[in-house]
């Protein structure tokens, strides 16, 4: 991550050669020699659309990322999450086989289901080689076999499946897309080079069915795409991320996150809120605060997670008051381990957002605030450090 993507080409290429290619072998030995001129991401590239629906190739990483709420016929809540990653490995370029793997695609997909206790999930990668896998430049358009997610024109559409579950869903937008940071242009740490071309879509209204355990249930719900692109993330000193998506249920949204060095400390925070049609973005050292409030230990990795969270938001006006929320979530286990593609094991988790105004913290466990919407959390670091 950061300087090099030698070390997460020769993890990548090395779980492929065991999953997939044997001939691999040969190709993850030269990785760490590997160079490529990746695309650096610049505050003065202007988003737009629907060119930037689609693939990014000459960045060195890029992923579609869709979580959501959904609910069936019985009134049961469940969670979901299917992401799609784009990775330039810088290997191979020179090539004329078709077979070189200069680009890879690896995808998760999820179910939090309450019922189960825990998170059901699974992963997919393969080197980018038409019709078996890719990412199409100018529109969404990702798939790995039978996974797909895709835009139309009019809404997106995502499948997924693995032994425990299945789903075909559909996602329908009801406004443009709303870009992060600078006109899309996110900063990620106090050097503007660690950074991403960043946009959002939220309050998507979902449409499918699911199949859980051999039952196939028609859901409804909301969700939350974000897509970003960038070659040089994360910096050297940052242990990971913290990552709210909360569709509000007046119609707004909030995205906020915040890059943690090794001992946990802030390094950038960043927020996009929505409300009454009205968009305050912010963001540096300690605009937004994240306070964690409980833990839950994995009984499979022995990672902690703060699963609860009190975060203090920026006040709308220079002498307005600070906004603080609870993150409640719908269920403690909801670590997705994803050794066999990305190498991350992550929390990625179905959350309440619960308006606190000016109650102490205490009341963040004993009080009965408001519900304001719902979304996603995300965290990582916490078993161990993201490779980008």
């Amino acid at each position: 991550m950061g300087q090099g993507s030698g070390g997460f080409v020769h993890a990548i290429l090395h779980r492929l050669q065991v999953l997939v290619f044997p001939f691999f072998a040969t190709l993850a030995a030269l990785a760490p020699a590997a160079a490529a001129d990746f695309a650096p991401v610049r505050p003065d590239v202007a988003l737009a659309f629907p060119r930037d629906l689609g693939a990014h190739p000459a960045f060195r990483t890029e992923w579609w990322y869709v979580t959501g709420w959904i609910t069936d016929e019985s009134g049961a809540d469940r969670g979901f999450q299917v992401t799609f990653f784009r990775v330039r490995t810088g290997i191979g370029e020179r090539s004329a086989s078709h077979f070189a793997p200069t680009q890879l695609v690896l995808a998760h997909a999820a179910i939090a289901d309450p019922a189960a206790g825990r998170l059901q999930h699974g992963e997919r990668a393969e080197r980018a080689l038409p019709p078996l896998a890719g990412a199409e430049e100018g529109r969404t358009h990702a798939w790995i076999r039978d996974w797909l997610l895709e835009w139309d024109g009019t809404r997106y559409r995502a499948r997924a499946s693995n032994g425990a579950f299945s789903f075909e869903l559909d996602f329908v937008p009801g406004d443009p897309p709303l870009l992060n940071g600078r006109g899309g242009f996110s900063r990620k740490a106090p050097d503007p080079r660690h950074a991403s071309h960043y946009y959002s879509r939220p309050q998507l209204k979902v449409d499918g069915t699911l199949t859980l355990d051999g039952r196939r249930h028609a859901v409804r719900g909301s969700a939350w795409l974000d897509h970003e692109w960038s070659s040089e993330l994360m910096p050297e000193r940052a242990k990971g991320w913290d990552w709210i998506g909360i569709n509000l249920h007046e119609g707004g949204s909030l995205m906020a996150f915040r890059m943690r060095d090794a001992d946990g400390r802030p390094m950038w925070t960043a927020l996009t809120l929505v409300e009454g049609g009205r968009a305050q973005r912010a963001e540096g050292p300690d605009v937004v605060r994240f306070v964690p409030l409980r833990t839950w230990r994995s009984p499979r990795t022995g990672a902690d997670y703060p699963v609860a969270w009190e975060l203090e938001l920026p006040a709308a006006a220079p002498d307005g008051p600070m906004r603080r929320l609870r993150l409640v979530p719908l269920m403690d286990d909801q670590e997705l381990d994803s050794s066999r593609s990305t190498g991350a094991i992550y929390w990625e988790g179905a959350v309440r957002a619960l308006e606190l105004g000016d109650a102490p913290a205490t009341q963040a466990i004993d009080g009965k605030p408001r519900e304001i919407g719902r979304g996603y959390l995300e965290m990582t670091g916490y078993a161990n450090r993201p490779q980008m």
